[in-house]
């Protein structure tokens, strides 16, 4: 244990540690291919994802709008309030008859140091068929509430797991 926590994991060879990550959170720009399938279709496709990486959590990718199949998104009820992005605004998805409530999230204002991501869609990695990473599907972080994609380039403990509710 340190810090009340579980023991940090040591990154390996070209693997990242969430425990050395910023808080607040660092934003920047990815080439890295982001793929959501949901209902057989590919709902998101981007090379130009915006990645959000924040002490204790797997990175949260970003889809710009542009990149998100037309007609599939649909307002959802509920927000939250995030003390650095600020304001989120929740997403179903609707693909063919079927329709998976509160599936994704989006700054639609965010705050001044967040500002890229205004309109960038970030999808809950477990409540979609599929969601991968330069090809290697994620696996979604533990909680239900967090939207953390955790591909074998990083490693934890991650917030969300068991244990982890007084972090």
């Amino acid at each position: 244990m340190f810090g009340g926590r579980a023991q940090r994991v040591e990154p390996g060879p070209g693997q990242d540690s969430v425990w050395d990550y910023p808080r607040p959170p660092s934003i920047e720009q990815t080439t890295r291919h982001v793929v959501v399938v949901f209902d057989a279709q590919v709902v998101a496709d981007s090379a130009r994802a915006w990645r959000v990486c924040e002490t204790s959590h797997p990175p949260v990718y970003y889809v710009p709008r542009e990149d998100i199949s037309g007609g599939v998104l649909v307002a959802a009820p509920g927000a939250s309030y995030c003390e650095f992005k600020g304001s989120a605004t929740y997403w179903s998805l609707r693909a063919g008859d079927r329709v998976e409530p509160e599936v994704a999230w989006s700054y639609e204002n965010p705050s001044p140091e967040y500002a890229a991501l205004a309109g960038a869609v970030a999808f809950y990695p477990g409540r979609v068929d599929l969601a991968s990473l330069d090809g290697e599907p994620v696996r979604p972080q533990a909680g239900g509430f967090y939207g953390g994609w955790i591909t074998d380039d990083v490693v934890g403990p991650f917030k969300g797991e068991p244990g982890t509710s007084d972090w």
